[in-house]
This record gives structure tokens, sequence and C-alpha cells, in this order.
């Protein structure tokens, strides 16, 4: 899971940084808000923690703006004020959580498990691996490359997500996806040889093989 973490006050921002790398985040740090508006405009993040308080502009209008381009991804907030006009601002500005300074670091790896955990489920996405899928766009994506999928394959590759580490039989397949009218003479192959190919060109960690008696079992790879 990828963040962006803008806050200027360096010796923070570099802790924080590392609290999270430490917790298997990876991490973009900047340090003011025009240069957290434009990362956030062009990567691909699950979460942005913004400090509010940031030169060139703040983290609520970095935010407004982001939220303005239909940008949907969770913010959280950072801001020594306490006032509680500032946390209705951030709130009102588009942002999913707020945290005042000084704070538990253990306060906010609950939030970020919080706003992410929201995210996948308004739309729908389902993690395996480092690979999400997206059933709404028919999607497979991981941090650096994304695909669309045909409307059976999406379905067999989530069977195969859904039963992880478990063999699932070519009959299982034929039952739960494809039409009884259909000719299925060797569909489940085809589509099996399919996803090997795009899970391996978007570097998904994720490995299909074949039992010995000739069942699918989707696997973690323990490297990509």
């Amino acid at each position: 899971m990828k963040l962006l973490l803008a806050d200027d006050e360096k010796e923070l921002n570099k802790a924080l940084s590392a609290m999270l790398k430490f917790n298997n985040y990876e991490v973009d740090s900047v340090y003011d808000g025009q240069a957290a508006y434009d990362a956030a405009s062009s990567g691909d993040y699950d979460a942005l923690i913004f400090d509010i308080m940031m030169p060139k502009m703040s983290g609520i209008e970095a935010l407004k703006k982001l939220r303005n381009e239909s940008v949907d991804t969770p913010v959280i907030l950072l801001t020594a004020k306490s006032e509680f006009s500032d946390k209705i601002e951030g709130l009102d500005a588009g942002a999913d959580d707020y945290l005042t300074k000084p704070f538990n670091t253990g306060e906010l790896m609950a939030r970020l498990r919080a706003v992410t955990r929201r995210r996948e489920e308004k739309h729908d996405i389902t993690v395996c691996g480092n690979v999400s899928l997206n059933k709404d766009k028919l999607e497979i994506k991981t941090r650096t490359s994304s695909l669309r999928l045909a409307t059976h394959e999406y379905e067999t590759f989530e069977l195969l997500v859904s039963k992880l580490g478990t063999p699932v039989s070519e009959e299982q397949f034929i039952e739960q996806i494809f039409d009884e009218e259909e000719d299925t003479t060797g569909v489940v192959f085809l589509y099996i040889s399919y996803l090997r190919a795009k899970l391996k060109s978007i570097g998904a960690n994720l490995d299909i093989t074949t039992t010995k008696d000739n069942k699918y079992l989707l696997t973690e790879a323990a490297n990509v």
C-alpha cells in the first residue's frame, strides 16, 4: 500500500516515514503543499497524509483542489491546531480524518487502516498479494500497472482469489462461471493461460499453478 506524506517539519516527516515503512507501507515524502498537490494529482496512492500548515499551499488548499478534480484518495490531516473550527474546515474540505499534534503513532496506524478499508468497501475492491481487484471496472492493478479483464476472465481470477491456497477444479469454474449452454471445452485452460500472462505483465506476486490432479492453485509468491 502506497502513501503520500506531506509535512514541512523535516524531522517529523522523516520519523513518520520510517515508522510507516516499518509497518510495510511504501511512502513518498514531500515538504510543501504545492508538492503535495502535484504528487497526489499524478501519483497512484492509497492514502494521503497532509499537514495543514505548509509553505506554498496549505494542506486544506491542496485537499480542496484535489477534491475539485474528483481525486477521491482518502486524506488524513495533521495539524498543531486544536480549535474545533479548524477540524470542521478540514472535514468540510473533504478530509476523511483528522489528527492533532502531538498524536500517538498507533492511532495514526489505526486511522490509516480505517480510511483505506472504507475506500475498498466503497469501490468493491479486493486485495490479494500486491494485486487489487476492482469489480466495478473489471480491473486488476498493482502499484505500477493495471489491466482491464474480460468478464469471464475477471470471474475466473476472482474465484481463484476467493480460494487462495486451495486447488480449484475445472468443474468448479464451469459450474460457477460459465453458462451450461456454452461450449466449455478447453475454456478454463484458456482463461488461466491469459491470467498467468497478465499477472506477470503487471508485476503481480501471485502464481497460478496446476496440481497433479489438474486443478488450479493460486498462491502468493515469495518474490515477484
